[in-house]
């Protein structure tokens, strides 16, 4: 009798094959989705000082008690707190105010050259060396990937 069909070696030798090219994608795919997510936290970062620099060169003041009339905006902060936090603050007369405190995941950490970075108000530059700009750099632990963000004496985010 002649039966047509796989045998057990057969089915297991596919499956193996299968299992193997599953295994090796999914390496890959979570290598690639982390180095995503720190080029997300890089991209969350720079539109943060930003959004600070162009508050500073607007003039524009937060709505709290310190920055109200007759108090005058002098200045806007990026301030590293720690590896995995960092504020933006609005500096007035009348005294300071966080108008945005982020917390980074445990797994990336933060660190700065010139800490704080200071946008002055009304395009009156930054406290940023003009010899050296300020990096920024994330790093994933485990990973090891980084990406570094640098601010020049003018101001520029790159």
């Amino acid at each position: 009798m002649d039966k047509k069909g796989y045998t057990l070696i057969e089915i297991l030798v596919g499956l193996t094959i299968v299992a193997l090219i599953f295994a090796i994608g999914y390496v890959n795919f979570r290598d690639f989705s982390r180095r995503q997510a720190l080029v997300g936290y890089a991209r969350t970062i720079k539109g943060d000082l930003r959004v600070a620099q162009e508050s500073a060169l607007a003039g524009k003041k937060p709505a709290d008690i310190f920055c109200d009339p007759p108090s005058v905006l002098n200045s806007y902060y990026f301030n590293v707190v720690s590896a995995s936090n960092y504020q933006i603050t609005a500096s007035c007369s009348g005294g300071n105010v966080i108008v945005k405190d982020v917390t980074l995941p445990s797994d990336v950490a933060i660190s700065i050259s010139t800490n704080p970075v200071l946008f002055k108000i009304l395009g009156e530059g930054t406290n940023v060396p003009s010899a050296t700009p300020t990096t920024i750099t994330l790093t994933q632990a485990g990973t090891g990937n980084t990406r570094v963000i640098t601010i020049t004496s003018g101001g520029e985010i790159k």
